[in-house]
């Protein structure tokens, strides 16, 4: 049984790095997610960093005492790339104009 959840966390972090793979580099979003996201490249990213911590913090928080901080760290970067997410379903700053010198 324990085979069973090894494989399919990893299956899940690597579809989760995948999609964040694919977010960066085409701006795709898997679906359910598409009428959230308004920047589908900072959604990758967050996706793409929420995988890494999420392979930190389960593959190496069961060895004891020999990583003891890593796993910590993998943890707050997998909740940090979720404070990522709500960033990249909110819209952007718009440029502002640049100030325009009369000519009178």
């Amino acid at each position: 049984m324990h085979m069973f959840l090894v494989v399919a966390a990893a299956l899940a972090v690597t579809l989760m790095a995948v999609a964040g793979i694919a977010g960066i580099t085409t701006g795709w979003v898997v679906p359910f997610g598409r009428h959230r996201v308004l920047r589908p490249k900072l959604w990758g990213y967050s996706q793409l960093l929420g995988a890494v911590g999420m392979s930190l913090w389960m593959f190496l928080g069961v060895f004891p005492r020999k990583f003891d901080v890593i796993p910590l760290i993998g943890w707050f970067l997998f909740m940090g790339s979720l404070g990522i997410q709500i960033l990249a379903q909110r819209p952007g700053r718009t440029p502002r104009p640049a100030p325009t010198k009369s000519a009178s």
